[in-house]
């Protein structure tokens, strides 16, 4: 009987969790400033609405991680059922319920369970993520002829330090929290946590770029690299 109820409440648990990371704030906002819920819906509310919201809808999303791994520990469940709500939470914003299952990326509800995992690994896989960040806001303010709102709403256009940096982020976690001695589980948790980033990378909008006549393989290292649908771009 107690076996049967630890099942029950870690199954409770995970899905708890996985309605968490699908919580819909992106389509409030969206739906608030008249902006349509398709594609990378937090580039869009940044572009439109402007950086105050854009970051808010960024902060939500990496409250959610935050708070499914503090929920787990409060409810003191072991560890490995912590790092399995979080990643629970991340599927969610990958593919929430509430948006036909085609959400996000998973790069800002799982950073958020990372950090509230283990932090100092999480802090250091930040490392090529600000020197992504430096380099755009760097290229963004020495463009000329473009006023500084429209600058912070926009930035300098396409880039591919912060994909890669990001991507780098995810990779580097799992090793640094192995290195910093991290629990097995935590450790298994951030490699499974890379490897649902880059799927997630990999299959957002797939069927599109394969209805193109792009090589398979430009599709696949455009996807897994700079996080960028071939098909956005045809």
């Amino acid at each position: 009987m107690l076996l049967e109820g630890t099942i029950v409440s870690n199954i409770a648990v995970l899905v708890a969790a996985y309605f968490i990371g699908a919580f819909p704030q992106l389509l409030l906002m969206a739906k608030y400033h008249h902006i349509e819920p398709v594609g990378d819906l937090h580039h869009a509310i940044w572009k439109k609405a402007g950086p105050v919201w854009g970051l808010s809808a960024s902060a939500i999303d990496v409250l959610k991680g935050i708070g499914t791994v503090w929920l787990a520990r409060s409810l003191d469940f072991e560890i490995p059922i912590v790092v399995l709500a979080a990643l629970a939470a991340t599927c969610g914003q990958m593919w929430p319920v509430f948006k036909k299952f085609d959400g996000e990326k998973g790069n800002t509800t799982g950073f958020g369970a990372a950090a509230n995992l283990a932090f100092w690994p999480a802090m250091i896989c930040l490392t090529p993520v600000f020197l992504a960040i430096i380099s755009k806001v760097i290229k963004a303010f020495r463009l000329k002829g473009v006023p500084r709102e429209q600058r912070l709403r926009t930035g300098a256009g396409q880039s591919n330090a912060l994909p890669l940096g990001v991507g780098v982020a995810f990779l580097v976690l799992p090793l640094a929290a192995y290195l910093l001695n991290e629990s097995t589980a935590v450790v298994a948790g951030f490699a499974a946590l890379f490897v649902l980033v880059m799927v997630r990378r990999l299959t957002a909008g797939l069927s599109a770029d394969l209805a193109t006549s792009f090589p398979r393989g430009q599709i696949f290292w455009s996807r897994l690299l700079l996080d960028r649908p071939i098909a956005a771009e045809a």
